[in-house]
C-alpha cells in the first residue's frame, strides 16, 4: 500500500506552527500596484480561500508563494525558509508547493500517467517503477486511474483538472496552490474537481485556493480572506464572512454575487 497522503496535522492556532509567511509584500506591473504591503500566515494543515472581485490581486499573491511571480519588496517564508530568488534552491523550494492553474497545463504528448510520474523521476529522484505505483494510487484518489494510458485531449476538462491534481500530489508538496481551479470547466465538470480538493481538505492538506466558488469556501475553508485593489481588506472564518462582513466592500461584494 502506497502512502499517498502524508497528511499534515490539523492547524494549532500557534505562530510556530506557520507553513507560509507573506511578510509586507509589494507588487507592481508597470505602475499598477498590484500588491500593497500583503501580511499572510497560512498555517500547516489550514485551508485558505482567496476571494474578490476581478484584478484585486488574488491570482498574483498566488503565484508569488511559489516565485511564479517575482515580489518588489517584502518577504515570503516556506515553512521556516526564506523563498530563494533564482537557482536550484529556488527549484527545491518549488518542489514543496504545489500548483494548480486554470488551464491544466499538462503535456499533450505523454499519457496521463507518464504526466504523473515524470515530476517524480526528473525533480525528485524516485525510481521509475515505484513512480508508477504512487501515480496510479493517485490517480485513483482522484477517480481517473482508469483514463492512465489516454492522452489529455482524450479526457474532458475536469478529468484533465484532475490529473493535474494528482501530478502535483505526487511531488508531495507540503501546501497546494489553487489558482481558479474551476474557471476553464463547463458547470457539469466543476464539482467532480471540487469533490476532490473538498477531499484534500479532510486530509489535512495545507491549501491556498484563489476562487469564485462561494459554495466550496462555505464548504471547505478555515478562513476566507477577502481581497480589493491589490490589499487584503479582511479575513475571517466562513462563517462570518458570508453571514456578518466587516467591510463595506465585502458586503457590496457578496450582495453581487451571492444574489445570482
Amino acid at each position: 500500500m502506497v502512502d499517498i497522503s502524508a497528511a499534515p496535522p490539523a492547524p494549532t492556532g500557534t505562530t510556530t506552527d506557520a507553513l507560509v509567511e507573506l511578510r509586507g509584500v509589494d507588487k507592481h506591473f508597470g505602475a499598477l500596484h498590484v500588491l500593497q504591503n500583503i501580511d499572510l500566515t497560512v498555517r500547516r494543515g489550514e485551508v485558505v480561500v482567496i476571494i474578490g472581485p476581478s484584478g484585486s490581486g488574488k491570482s498574483t499573491l498566488c503565484r508569488t508563494i511559489n516565485r511564479l511571480e517575482t515580489i518588489d519588496s517584502g518577504t515570503i517564508v516556506l515553512d521556516g525558509v526564506p523563498l530563494p530568488a533564482e537557482g536550484r534552491a529556488l527549484a527545491r523550494l518549488r518542489a514543496d508547493v504545489g500548483m494548480v492553474f486554470q488551464s491544466f497545463n499538462l503535456f499533450a504528448h505523454k499519457t496521463v500517467l507518464d504526466n504523473v510520474v515524470l515530476g517524480q523521476v526528473k525533480a525528485k529522484g524516485v525510481k521509475p517503477a515505484k513512480a508508477k505505483e504512487i501515480a496510479l494510487a493517485l490517480l485513483d484518489r482522484v477517480g481517473v486511474r482508469n483514463q492512465a494510458d489516454k492522452l489529455p485531449a482524450q479526457l474532458s476538462g475536469g478529468q484533465q483538472q484532475r490529473v493535474a491534481i494528482a501530478r502535483a500530489l505526487a511531488m508531495q508538496p507540503k501546501v497546494m496552490l489553487f489558482d481558479e481551479p474551476t474557471s476553464a470547466l463547463d458547470p457539469e465538470m466543476i464539482n467532480e474537481v471540487l469533490d476532490v480538493m473538498v477531499g484534500l481538505a479532510k486530509d489535512g492538506m495545507t491549501m491556498i485556493v484563489v476562487t469564485h466558488e462561494m459554495g466550496f469556501a462555505r464548504r471547505a475553508a478555515n478562513r476566507v480572506v477577502f481581497m480589493d485593489g491589490g490589499q487584503i481588506v479582511e479575513e475571517s472564518d466562513p462563517e462570518t464572512f458570508f453571514t456578518a462582513p466587516k467591510s463595506e466592500r465585502a458586503r457590496d461584494f457578496l450582495s453581487k454575487i451571492l444574489t445570482h
